[in-house]
């Protein structure tokens, strides 16, 4: 298992959305398991682009989520903080409703940065984005 809490289940977190973009776009987690983290998103006017179809940002903003999120959970949250350096995203296949599905599995998780490969899947397991992320991992900031 690769998360600092061993016990960690998705209503410890989920809190975490409130008032946020994935909160707006409805992101939802929907299960985490020893290595990975899935969530879910609408393919809706919210996500939509001009032609109707799902936006490349949305998918972006989903694989970031559900990786940062990860990131997240495997760090010791009281002495760090992880935020997004680079993330990129190759749309496979287009979708125009419905719900995909974003998983998240690390390629590396090392000391300073974690590396997450995200696989954006359709209500069919049709593949529709891969995304990798990368994520710096740093030291909070003491102050007295």
């Amino acid at each position: 298992m690769i998360w600092y809490n061993k016990q960690i289940a998705i209503k410890d977190f989920a809190h975490w959305g409130k008032n946020t973009m994935g909160e707006f776009l409805d992101i939802q987690f929907i299960e985490i398991g020893a290595d990975f983290l899935k969530a879910t998103m609408p393919v809706n006017t919210k996500t939509h682009q001009p032609y109707g179809l799902l936006h490349g940002g949305a998918s972006a903003t989903l694989a970031e989520t559900v990786g940062s999120v990860a990131s997240a959970l495997v760090i010791n949250t009281e002495k760090q903080l992880c935020v997004g350096l680079e993330i990129n995203a190759n749309h496979i296949r287009s979708v125009k409703s419905g719900i995909v599905t974003a998983t998240a599995k690390p390629l590396h998780l090392g000391a300073t940065t974690h590396v997450w490969d995200i696989k954006i899947t359709d209500e069919n397991e049709k593949l529709i984005c891969v995304s990798r992320l990368t994520v710096a991992i740093l030291n909070k900031k003491i102050t007295h």
